[in-house]
Formats: C-alpha cells, sequence, structure tokens
C-alpha cells in the first residue's frame, strides 16, 4: 500500500513513478489538489486492487482514463467537481466492482455502465448520490437485475418528479432495495411547476396534494398454452445457489456440471426456471430460495396460465374475413341501387309514344310536379277545390281508379275553370300528381 493523501499533488503524470510497482495493491491519492491524471499513469502499477482518487479537484474524466488498471476492483472519486465523463473513460476494467461517483456535478446518467453488463460486467456498486442528474433512464433501470439495483444509490440528486420515477424506487422500496431502503428520506424530487422550492419525497407522489401517481403493485407472469416461459430469481445477491419449488412441491436444483437438461422444466445456467410447452397444470406460486454466504433470500414468482395458445384459430380469421367480405358485398349492392336503378317504362322505343303524353298512375301519384308541361297543364295550375260526383259507371269498384286509366270525369257545363278538352283522364299529371304539389288542389 502507498499513501499519499493529504498532500499538494497537482497533476499525476506518466512518470510519476519510474520504477515498476507490481506488488502495488492500494494507491491513496485523496485529499490533494489533483486535477488532471494521465491515461498512461498506471501503466507500472498492473496489480492495483483498490484507488483512491476522492476530495480532489477533478472536472473531467477524459477517454481511456483509467483503461489500464485491469485488475481493479475499487475506485472512489467522490468529492471532485467532476461534471463530464468520457464514455471509454472505464473500458477494460472488467474486474471494476464499486465505483464511487457522489458528491461531484455529474448531469448524464452513465447509462453505458450498467447496460447490458457488457462495460462492467463485475459492477455490483454505483454511488452517483448528490449530484446534479435531473432524468434518469427509468424503463432501462427497472430492467436491471435486482442484485446491481441494491446498490444503485441515486438520492441527492436533482431529480424532476414524474410517476415513472415513483413507481422505480417504489418497487426498489417494496423489494427492500438498499439503496431505497437505508435512504428513503433523501429520496426526493422537485415537481415540474416547483423548481424553485423545495423538493418532495419520492414515495409520497402517490398522494393527491402532489402528482396522484398509481400504486405500483408487484404481479406475476402471464403465459399462454404451449409457451416456453423463464422464470427469473431476482436476487440482491450475485453468485448465490438457486433452488426452484414448484407449486407442487417439486424441488429442482440447477446441475452440478452447470449444464441444462432436456426435461419441460428445469434450471438453466443462470439460475432462471424455464418452462417448456407449458401446460394449465404448471399455474401457480414458483419459490426461489437463493442461499449465499452474507444471507439466505426468499423469492416468490406467481404464473398465470391462459387456457389457450397465443395464436388465433384458423376458424376465427375464416369468420372474420366472411363477415368483411360480406358487408362490402352489401355496400356494393347498395351503391347499385341508389345510382343505377333501371330507367322508367317512357325510355323504350317502343313506348315512347305513349310516356309523352302521360304517365302512370302511380307515377302520377308520387310526383310532387307536373312531368309533362303541355299546354293543357298550364291552364289548370290556377284552380280551386271542386267536389265531383263519382259517374254510375264505378259503382262495383269501391271507389278505385281503373288501371289503364281510360276514366272519365264528367263535365260541368259553365264553369269558368272547365278545360278545352272534352274528354279528361285522371291519369293526367295535372290531376293526382296535384296531390303533393304546393298549389290549390282539384278533386
Amino acid at each position: 500500500m502507498l499513501d499519499l493523501s493529504h498532500n499538494n499533488l497537482a497533476r499525476l503524470r506518466a512518470d510519476w513513478t519510474t520504477y515498476p510497482l507490481k506488488s502495488l495493491i492500494t494507491l491513496l491519492l485523496s485529499h490533494n489538489h489533483i486535477t488532471f491524471v494521465s491515461s498512461e499513469a498506471f501503466h507500472l502499477t498492473p496489480n492495483l486492487r483498490n484507488l483512491d482518487l476522492s476530495c480532489n479537484k477533478l472536472r473531467i474524466l477524459e477517454e481511456n482514463a483509467f483503461s489500464a488498471l485491469e485488475n481493479l476492483e475499487v475506485l472512489f472519486l467522490y468529492g471532485n467537481k467532476i461534471a463530464d465523463i468520457d464514455r471509454s473513460a472505464f473500458d477494460e476494467m472488467k474486474h471494476l466492482q464499486k465505483l464511487y461517483l457522489s458528491h461531484n456535478s455529474v448531469q448524464r446518467f452513465p447509462l453505458e455502465l450498467v447496460k447490458d453488463g457488457n462495460k462492467l460486467p463485475e459492477l455490483t456498486l454505483l454511488d452517483l448520490s448528490c449530484n446534479q442528474i435531473k432524468v434518469l433512464p427509468v424503463k432501462q433501470l427497472r430492467a436491471l437485475p435486482a442484485w446491481l439495483s441494491n446498490r444503485l444509490y441515486l438520492h441527492g440528486n436533482q431529480l424532476t418528479c414524474n410517476c415513472e420515477l415513483y413507481g422505480l424506487f417504489w418497487h426498489w422500496h417494496v423489494r427492500q432495495l438498499a439503496s431505497a431502503r437505508d435512504f428513503r428520506e433523501d429520496l426526493l424530487c422537485y415537481l415540474p411547476s416547483q423548481q424553485q422550492t423545495s423538493p418532495v419525497s419520492v414515495l409520497s407522489l402517490n398522494g393527491s396534494e402532489s402528482m396522484n401517481c398509481s400504486v405500483v403493485r408487484e404481479t406475476g407472469m402471464e403465459a399462454h398454452l404451449k409457451e416456453t416461459v423463464t422464470l427469473n430469481c431476482d436476487t440482491k445477491q450475485r453468485g448465490v445457489n438457486l433452488i426452484w419449488v414448484t407449486p407442487g412441491n417439486e424441488w429442482i436444483q440447477k446441475h452440478i456440471d452447470g449444464t441444462e437438461g432436456n426435461r419441460t422444466i428445469d434450471v438453466l445456467s443462470n439460475g432462471s426456471l424455464q418452462i417448456k410447452q407449458i401446460r394449465l397444470e404448471d399455474k401457480g406460486t414458483y419459490t426461489c430460495y437463493a442461499q449465499g454466504d452474507v444471507l439466505n433470500e426468499t423469492l416468490y414468482v406467481t404464473l398465470t396460465v391462459f387456457n389457450f395458445t397465443q395464436h388465433v384459430h384458423q376458424d376465427t380469421l375464416n369468420t372474420a374475413y366472411t363477415t368483411l367480405v360480406g358487408c362490402v358485398a352489401s355496400v356494393i349492392l347498395v351503391l347499385i341501387y341508389l345510382y343505377m336503378t333501371p330507367c322508367r317504362c317512357w325510355c323504350r322505343p317502343g313506348d315512347r309514344g305513349q310516356g309523352e303524353d302521360r304517365d302512370s298512375i302511380r307515377s302520377s301519384v308520387l310526383s310532387a310536379t307536373p312531368n309533362h308541361e303541355t299546354t293543357s297543364e298550364k291552364a289548370v295550375l290556377n284552380r280551386h277545390v271542386a267536389f265531383l260526383d263519382p259517374p254510375g259507371e264505378l259503382h262495383g269498384q269501391n271507389g278505385k281508379l281503373k288501371p289503364n286509366g281510360s276514366q272519365e270525369v264528367t263535365r260541368t257545363k259553365g264553369h269558368q275553370l272547365q278545360p278545352s278538352s272534352p274528354h279528361r283522364k285522371l291519369s293526367d299529371p295535372g290531376s293526382i300528381s296535384s296531390v303533393f304539389s304546393d298549389t290549390p288542389i282539384v278533386v
């Protein structure tokens, strides 16, 4: 161990030591005035495990700043003025377990450090508390395993309140993760309309006086028949022995050689329980026992199986297709009826002579205006109502008109409105059609 803390060091260059320090495990450089760390400063300390650069004046972590520390496990950077972190600053640090970045000026959450676990695969603690982060990638953080979320410290930031943030911390609180349990009173946020006022507790956002967020409830998994389902044992520990117990009290443990079995239900190499060709009998509560050196943890996963497959049945598709075709055919028939009705009888070549002088009895009754502007019709447009007694020949017909329209009307001698034609048939457009007109009616 080499302790150079509480001095006046300002820069850590590559030539700070000219002799290889292969046995150096811990290097303490805290409480100095360091503003710059060269990326080549640790080439002569390849076996360094612990590095303390806390309480200095670092502002930027430049490209590949710590890439030479491939065996480093703990890195202290809290108490600086770090505002900018290059995305490659922690590359090649495959064994880093704890990274302390609290009490700095970080404004962006370094998602690349925890996403997919590729960059820092052994990271178990990330302290970003007391920085200037306002927005968190909530969806990506909720997908993190519990053993990483358990020690992901985000309290003391200038977070903006929203219901997604409430759901994230409430989920951690229900799981009793240390990041939410140990610093519950420090999980604060600022309401969007009150950025300059005092912060409020994130876990109180479900109250009506703040944002009235919906309470987050722990839910199980849902599956359909014949699917392959994987149940995760989201334990707060890493590298522990996992034992699963099915709803039928069957104990299932991972194979000793680490291989995956060929049974319909088996434990995978990562500790998850996989169920192949799931059946209705597989529903229920599954129990996961995590046995570690520090503590033993018990988790419960509720599985719901729907009594049908997820794929739509072919009969359902056929029924839907038939219904669609029927609707289209109905629309086409309606359009044909509205816009393609057959022509009247008078438009036929053989009946053109009769159609020019008179219409049928039915077309005259339904017509609102006269269809033919003959001289006789124009003369009778301005007329009064007159009641005429039916002739003797109509007895026995119940007052019905002759279908062919040949019935004659009795003449009234000397009347000033008497038509000039000696014989007027009731099928003329000036008679019955006037019932639907706005002019005085003659019967």
